[in-house]
């Protein structure tokens, strides 16, 4: 008897004894590599949010490398459900895959007495039945091909499934199915680079899997523990989440030994201009980060190409400097658990002297994306940080949704990457906002403390310099912070 993992990527854990628990099929890898689409739509949903959810999903299945076949949608009466697909939406979601389109149980379990009496009595089923047909009401709004469908090797739901219900569902569908956290879970595994990421990532599948493990039949215990085993008693499941368990004990370790050089790196740059970009996914942050530093940063049209924070000064060099940093992206119904993994990198935005928020202008819905990257840095405490709003890709839009834009947000920078004007001016409101802060000063610098000189070209704009006998005098515009600092060294 062993534990079944039923996502679709495969998982991998080790321990000091044991490296692998299953393995189920490899989303990257598929013959044919087609997906359909099942949507729950709720009282409190209206069709425009419906299809922009869906939309951003199809998004999220592109960048595993599948392509969107068809959509299933069920209308409920209650955001409360037990089946995620009446029969009859089963029925059609059966078309797409080739399954049954019925949840059969994986084993017949011996009936109570005082259950015998009623059919079909399996605790699997019974706990997922749905006594309301096709599910409240059709829905017609699913794609419905009118000749032969295309074959779909895996069922995408955009919604978190509880254990059981993902259960059922592939059960009915006879293929994989992966919910809405699960695909983004694996987008996240593949664009990890550093180990930091890497560490993350595996935080929250591992988190994500653990309630997802269950028996696959057979015996009740695993009689003779073994190595890494506690004895006699032991069942497989059990001792598979006790792995677990273990396993997300040194990856959180790790992440914290790794988060202290972090917190150390940060402390270094205490006193020195952060700007952090932050927003929605594929909103054109590294593209901008690229454009304003010089740097080769990855710039990829899929969600979630950058994990990692990349750091570099405003090019060309300004004084006193100010870094930029690129953070992950947000996205709608972000999983907790990557927004808590990714909080040590995304302290980077908290701890910010500026945030810039960058939309895709272009994109009808960047309002309510907006509203989510906000949602999301309140979870990570990054809500004190002076924010400017960056509407980009404006070269995508019509002079009257310029002239509307405009409008509506006044104090708003509407820029194209590809403009060096566009980009000259968000560099000089960047510039603008800090200096405004600072503050001119003479500082006398004897012959003695000529050291102090190079800190103080780097951190500070020098208005004046001159020399004479005893040393030099300049007339420096900075931060009051750093002007303190420079203070404290002169006086020593």
């Amino acid at each position: 008897m062993g534990a079944d993992l039923k996502p679709a990527f495969p998982v991998k854990m080790h321990d000091s004894h044991h490296e692998v628990i299953t393995e189920r099929p490899v989303m990257s890898k598929p013959s044919q590599p087609n997906a359909v689409l099942v949507a729950i739509r709720t009282p409190r949903m209206t069709a425009e949010e419906l299809e922009s959810s869906l939309q951003e999903l199809s998004r999220l299945v592109k960048t595993l490398g599948y392509t969107v076949v068809g959509r299933v949608t069920q209308k409920r009466s209650s955001d409360k459900y037990a089946a995620v697909l009446g029969q009859g939406k089963l029925a059609e979601l059966a078309q797409w895959t080739g399954g049954s389109g019925k949840i059969e149980s994986a084993f017949e379990r011996p009936k109570h007495k005082a259950a015998s009496k009623f059919e079909g009595a399996d605790e699997d089923i019974t706990e997922e039945s749905d006594d309301e047909s096709d599910g409240d009401e059709a829905d017609d709004t699913s794609e419905v091909a009118s000749g032969p469908r295309e074959q779909a090797q895996i069922v995408i739901v955009d919604c978190d499934l509880s254990p059981s219900q993902l259960k059922n569902l592939e059960r009915a569908a006879g293929v994989p199915v992966l919910d809405r956290t699960g695909v983004i879970i694996e987008i996240f595994s593949r664009h990890a680079r550093t180990r930091a990421a890497r560490l993350q990532v595996e935080i929250a599948r591992l988190n994500y899997l653990a309630p997802r493990l269950r028996e696959t039949g057979g015996g009740s215990e695993r009689q003779g523990g073994g190595v890494g085993g506690k004895g006699a008693g032991e069942t497989s499941l059990e001792l598979d989440k006790r792995r677990i368990r273990d396993r997300m004990k040194e990856l959180r370790e790790e992440l914290a030994a790794i988060g202290d050089e972090h917190q150390t790196r940060r402390a270094r740059r205490e006193h020195e201009l952060t700007v952090a970009l932050v927003g929605y996914t594929n909103a054109g942050k590294s593209s901008l980060m690229r454009a304003m530093t010089g740097s080769e940063v990855l710039v990829a049209d899929k969600l979630f190409a950058t994990l990692d924070t990349t750091i570099r000064p405003l090019y060309p060099d300004t004084r006193p400097k100010v870094l930029l940093s690129d953070t992950v992206g947000f996205i709608k119904k972000l999983p907790h658990d990557l927004v808590a993994s990714f909080k040590s990198t995304l302290d980077e935005a908290a701890n910010a002297s500026l945030l810039l928020f960058v939309v895709d202008a272009s994109d009808p819905s960047f309002r309510s994306q907006l509203e989510v990257t906000r949602k999301v840095l309140a979870e990570v405490g990054a809500t004190e940080s002076p924010g400017l709003l960056v509407l980009n890709k404006r070269d995508r839009l019509s002079p009257e949704e310029l002239a509307a834009l405009k409008s509506e947000y006044p104090d708003a920078v509407l820029l194209s990457t590809r403009s060096k004007e566009d980009l000259q001016a968000l560099r000089e409101r960047i510039m603008g906002y800090f200096e405004s802060d600072m503050v001119d000063e003479d500082l006398r610098i004897p012959f003695t403390a000529q050291g102090v000189m190079a800190e103080i070209r780097a951190k500070m704009r020098i208005l004046f310099e001159a020399y004479d006998a005893d040393g030099l005098t300049v007339r420096v515009r900075s931060t009051p912070e750093n002007l303190t600092a420079i203070k404290k060294k002169l006086a020593r």
